[in-house]
């Protein structure tokens, strides 16, 4: 599947707006990040989270691959949403809405036929009818969990303090050190592998005939 490369899992997902909302959220997004940042203060404390970016994308501002190609008119703008994490779909979702969900109550409320991120199930059939599918997603490292990346960095900035720290030692006092800097940081010295197979995004052809009239019913 497209969507996971190694341990990772890229999201895509865009969502309709009208356009006079798509500027309001543009301030939303600016005032959140400058003044009100402990609404997505959550996302911190999700060690499975890679990467997350809310984007606005007007309605004539999606580009032209050539001047051959015909403007479009397009009746919503869009937000898109991308995101890189570890775990399954449905792991990710749950606690995104956990963590921040007056969160992604402020980012998502003006999106059309947006149901709120609680209760869950509403929330699970909306990203997932509005969700994209990768096409080609690379990872650098994907044998990598975003903890396994964070340790490294660890690893690595002690590391090089350690050399400084102990050049002019001798063998007895760097035994000493050295000792102390592997019991220090054995935290960071794990080896990365395989993770087990990740529970796929729910397959709506898969879905029971309501929810898929549901689905249906859902389409913008």
């Amino acid at each position: 599947m497209s969507n996971i490369a190694g341990k990772a899992y890229g999201m895509n997902v865009i969502t309709p707006l009208r356009w006079w909302t798509a500027i309001w959220q543009k301030i939303i997004f600016w005032v959140v990040v400058k003044t009100f940042p402990y609404f997505v203060k959550g996302l911190l404390t999700l060690s499975l989270i890679h990467y997350a970016r809310w984007t606005i994308i007007g309605r004539n501002a999606f580009p032209r691959l050539d001047k051959s190609q015909p403007k479009e008119k397009l009746t919503y703008s869009y937000m898109l949403f991308e995101s890189n994490f570890n775990g399954s779909w449905d792991q990710y979702i749950d606690s995104f809405s956990f963590a921040i969900p007056s969160g992604l109550d402020m980012f998502w409320r003006w999106n059309i036929r947006y149901p709120k991120s609680i209760p869950l199930q509403g929330f699970y059939r909306y990203i997932r009818f509005n969700q994209i599918e990768t096409d080609h997603y690379y990872n650098a490292y994907p044998l990598a969990s975003s903890n396994d990346v964070k340790s490294a960095q660890s690893l690595m900035n002690n590391l090089e303090r350690f050399a400084e720290q102990t050049a002019a030692l001798s063998d007895e006092e760097f035994e000493r050190a050295y000792n102390t800097f592997l019991n220090e940081n054995q935290h960071a010295l794990g080896s990365m592998g395989q993770s087990p197979v990740m529970t796929l995004q729910p397959d709506p052809e898969a879905a029971t005939p309501a929810v898929k009239t549901q689905l249906k019913t859902e389409e913008v």
